[in-house]
């Protein structure tokens, strides 16, 4: 699975750190602690980040979330 950042070129440097490790999973505390910056800081980098319109998609091939099982749709008869 691969995430894709839309829009990332809006972002500052410092920006685009926090959105990718925000929309992965990681908490703000997390976030902070490995940028070396405070959580306000973290906070107001993704509320800006998020002001400025980017977009994530999240690219998947296969089926990786086993959701499917292999099972093609089945068609309805008429």
């Amino acid at each position: 699975m691969q995430i894709e950042i839309r829009g990332a070129e809006r972002l500052s440097f410092r920006e685009r750190q926090v959105v990718v490790l925000k929309e992965t999973g990681y908490s703000a505390e997390d976030i902070a602690k490995r940028l070396g910056v405070s959580q306000a800081t973290v906070a107001t980098l993704y509320n800006r980040a998020k002001n400025k319109g980017y977009q994530v998609v999240i690219v998947i091939s296969g089926d990786p979330l086993n959701i499917f099982g292999g099972d093609e749709p089945e068609e309805e008869s008429l």
